[in-house]
């Protein structure tokens, strides 16, 4: 073989290696709204307001005569469902741990958030469907 076929040749064995040390991912600054943070935070505050009107719901759920609306169940249900997909998509797509920049703390966030819409609407909807 000839010298220059056998230096291309190392020189494509190592250059994925070399471009896996030149792109590592480094922390994004605390002003940097990145996607991961996006979306994250879009899900939590989705989350929470799920919580809200679940909580809202299972409050009004057991009166009798309140007018109980299984809607708003059902939107507690869907908020929470929102924030475990989008929380759960961010906690498998980010490539680093929390602190980052990734948004993967408020993934957390929004997983346990929607977990907790989705449980109060649920409830909400058995009560107000066991007492129409």
């Amino acid at each position: 073989m000839k010298k220059e076929h056998l230096m291309s040749v190392r020189f494509l064995l190592a250059a994925p290696e070399a471009a896996h040390v030149a792109f590592q991912p480094v922390a994004a600054s605390v002003f940097t709204m990145s996607a991961g943070r996006l979306g994250a935070t879009v899900a939590a505050l989705v989350g929470l307001t799920g919580v809200v009107i679940g909580g809202r719901a299972l409050r009004s759920a057991g009166r009798v005569g309140a007018g109980s609306r299984p809607s708003r169940a059902g939107l507690a249900l869907v908020a929470g469902l929102f924030a475990l997909a989008v929380g759960g998509l961010v906690v498998a797509t980010s490539d680093s741990g929390i602190g980052t920049g990734n948004g993967r703390g408020v993934a957390f966030v929004a997983l346990v958030v929607g977990l907790i819409s989705m449980v109060l609407g649920g409830l909400a909807l058995s009560r107000s469907r066991r007492t129409n």
